[in-house]
């Protein structure tokens, strides 16, 4: 390169200061590329002019200076030819070079590096990848899902024992990262150190009148420990409603032991529901009447922590080097709860006295006497476990920091074929379906498709939140969206069960269902503010085998009439078609006007309340509380959405950065739900609309109904302070859809 910058300055008069730039511009399919080679003497002044192809500059300190042109000899002729030749060659390379790197950079070597390098280290493109048609899309993966190919991955992911942080476990985790490598996805693992449960040397025990019930090897993982004492009261499914039917009898719950019924509800709920009522204790066993295929000593297993991740290192990760501090998640229990089979269940309840049960209380007769004293006793241990996670990408080629998430729990109590196998069989299968489509038949993604494979998840999805924890601020802004791969398959295919937000899925047979606490989905949306979805294929029945040792493959043949295969194929692409049309699309196809109808439901509740409230007790909330201004906020957000329909409608989808733009106002919504004024330690589960906690709308709509009900708990100061903050939230998220300053409808 010496030789060549020596010649080329000699041959244009070996002016020391001549600089001289190729900017190579190729036009990759719509994309601009530009590649520039400087050649330049020991000057560090740049040329300043256009940017033509071969574009030549002279600096000449005099502009009057009469040059003699050099002699044209045969060597200075070769010499120029000579020179001429290697800027060519020089030229193409680089420029070919560089479009192969852009081509070949979403499917980069597979290596372990962190999160944020592996999803963003290289930017692959600035410009409008050229679109598949979609229906050629939905072909290519369809055509590349096949049950034969499913039962081979069934055959190699089924495992008897792979409980969170076992060595079961781990074969799992590196037989998914050998699968992601083996496609060219770059890949990366992520650890936390977290605390789990296990039985103690001594067995749990539950006594009925000075009886021992037999053993017991089910759990509930993050019960208090210790043993608890007091009369059995039956409580149907543990719900708020089936407890207010109890005080409405005038049966008190305090010092009693709840028996309850599994389903509806999670097992923390009930637990929860128990203790704010000072219950003290809670036995939960599986009614024959809904479970129906489980034999009468099937033992249970779950856990009770009112909350996700790992209750020890509430709102921040469980890494190696966290400093501990001494703390627990305010959603760990208060008292001791335990699981028991149908038969231990039969022998309290075919001898129950008391109260006959509230109406409408199928296989419930009586709720039990004082003297129907029951024991429990739990010795279950916490055991420090290191957890792992693991991650491949494909990357995107116009915006690759945005990336949709895959995931599916890996661990499971037992077998767990349909709670664990099934779903991280899909995972791989959609990963190895899409690297082909990526790698061999041209498909270029717009944005990113992480997937994961998360350890823990039976714990109340430990490995998934500390994941969300130790990233949040990494994933502010770039996780648009999370599609969830647990248990998509207890049943053939009668219909589907959905359960998301704001995600609009159409479809012939589906139902749809309110989010729950223990749905995996949840702290996705309501603690980071990722719009999420969770859908299942069942048979109208709940699959009975979740949470115990029998989920087997045998099992879930019979509930799927021996269509398992088939039922993941049809998983795999409704998952599919949903991921890879959020990388497809210009736009992002997440519906915000979706939301308009569930906060004016919240309003006009708490309107009415306001009001009934204001005409009984009008000490309590004096004339200046007034619902307009979050009518207001509501309206704000309508209008914001509305215009940013408008928006849609007029915009340049070929406009990368209008694109873009649209795309932020689009993934902010779901994160300005979350209340920026309540810890996330304190209370994770932030978002106002589906989170948990006084400061959402439906906290505001109780804390009314217990005002009305001059519960002691209830304040009228922190009302209003609740109240404000909420409409604010409303307000502040209708003012970031609206997009720039000058376009916020502030009328508050």
């Amino acid at each position: 390169m010496d030789q060549a910058r020596s010649t080329i300055s000699k041959i244009f008069n070996g002016e020391p200061r001549s600089y001289t730039r190729f900017n190579l511009t190729q036009n990759m399919e719509g994309e601009n590329s530009q590649v520039e080679m400087k050649l330049s003497s020991d000057m560090d002044e740049e040329a300043v002019g256009g940017n033509g192809v071969g574009e030549h500059h002279n600096h000449v300190r005099d502009p009057y200076a009469v040059h003699k042109p050099a002699g044209r000899t045969p060597r200075n002729l070769c010499f120029m030819v000579f020179a001429s030749l290697l800027i060519l060659i020089i030229g193409y390379l680089i420029g070919y070079l560089a479009h192969r790197r852009q081509e070949i950079a979403p499917r980069c070597a597979a290596s372990s590096v962190p999160m944020e390098e592996s999803i963003t280290g290289t930017i692959v493109e600035t410009g409008a990848a050229p679109l598949m048609d979609w229906s050629d899309v939905k072909s290519l993966l369809q055509g590349k899902l096949s049950d034969s190919l499913f039962e081979t991955t069934f055959t190699e992911f089924a495992s008897d024992s792979h409980q969170a942080g076992s060595d079961g476990d781990d074969i799992l985790g590196n037989k998914v990262l050998k699968r992601f490598k083996a496609k060219g996805m770059q890949t990366w693992k992520d650890e936390h150190f977290v605390k789990l449960v296990a039985p103690g040397s001594e067995p749990n025990r539950v006594t009925y009148k000075g009886s021992d019930l037999g053993s017991l090897s089910g759990y509930l993982a993050y019960s208090k420990t210790g043993s608890a004492q007091g009369a059995v009261l039956h409580g149907n499914y543990g719900e708020v409603d089936d407890l207010n039917k109890l005080q409405d009898k005038n049966i008190a719950l305090d010092g009693r032991v709840l028996l309850v019924k599994a389903g509806k509800i999670g097992f923390a709920e009930k637990v929860a529901n128990a203790a704010k009522l000072n219950a003290s204790a809670v036995l939960i066993y599986p009614d024959p009447a809904d479970y129906t295929r489980v034999g009468g000593s099937t033992q249970l297993y779950g856990h009770v922590h009112l909350g996700s991740g790992d209750p020890y290192t509430p709102g921040f990760p469980s890494f190696n080097h966290t400093q501990f501090p001494p703390t627990q998640s305010s959603g760990l229990p208060t008292i001791v709860a335990q699981t028991i089979t149908t038969d231990m269940a039969s022998k309290i309840t075919s001898n129950l006295g008391g109260h006959n049960a509230p109406s409408g209380w199928e296989h419930v007769g009586k709720l039990g006497a004082d003297s129907d004293m029951v024991t429990v006793v739990v010795n279950n241990v916490l055991a420090d476990k290191k957890i792992t996670n693991v991650f491949g990408v494909i990357k995107g080629f116009v915006d690759p920091d945005r990336y949709v998430v895959l995931g599916a729990q890996r661990d499971a109590w037992g077998p767990g074929f349909a709670s664990s196998t099934v779903g991280t069989s899909v995972l791989v299968e959609l990963a190895r379906a899409i690297s082909d489509m990526v790698g061999n038949d041209g498909f270029r993604p717009r944005r990113s498709i992480v997937f994961a494979s998360w350890s823990a998840g039976e714990y109340g999805s430990v490995g998934a939140t500390e994941w969300l924890e130790g990233y949040l601020s990494s994933l502010n802004m770039k996780a648009f969206s999370y599609i969830n791969l647990d248990r998509v398959v207890s049943g053939v295919m009668e219909s589907g069960h959905f359960a998301f937000f704001p995600v609009y899925v159409c479809c012939f047979f589906c139902s749809m269902e309110p989010l729950r606490l223990n749905d995996p989905i949840y702290p996705f949306i309501t603690f980071s503010g990722i719009p999420s979805v969770s859908f299942r294929f069942t048979s109208g029945f709940e699959y009975p085998y979740f949470g115990t040792l029998q989920d087997t493959r045998a099992r879930l043949d019979a509930a799927t009439s021996n269509q398992v295969a088939p039922m993941a194929v049809l998983a795999a692409r409704f998952a599919g078609h949903m991921a890879l049309r959020l990388v497809h699309d210009h736009l992002l196809r997440l519906d915000v006007d979706r939301y308009n109808a569930e906060i004016r439901s919240h309003v006009v509740t708490i309107n009415r309340k306001v009001q009934s409230l204001m005409r009984m007790q009008p000490q309590l909330l004096p004339n200046v509380l007034t619902v307009r201004w979050l009518m207001s906020a509501s309206g704000s957000y309508s209008r914001a959405s509305r215009s940013l329909s408008s928006d849609i409608m007029n915009s340049d989808l070929e406009d990368v950065e209008m694109c873009r733009s649209i795309n932020d106002r689009i993934m902010r919504v779901e994160r300005d739900f979350l209340s920026p004024y309540v810890s996330p330690r304190e209370a994770p589960f932030r978002h106002i609309l589906v989170g948990s906690g006084s400061h959402t709308l439906k906290g505001l709509s109780d804390h009314l109904d217990a005002l009305e009900k001059s519960n002691p708990g209830a304040d009228v100061d922190l009302f209003r302070n609740q109240f404000a903050l909420a409409t604010w939230t409303i307000q502040g998220c209708a003012n970031t859809l609206a997009g720039d300053i000058w376009s916020m409808d502030n009328l508050i």
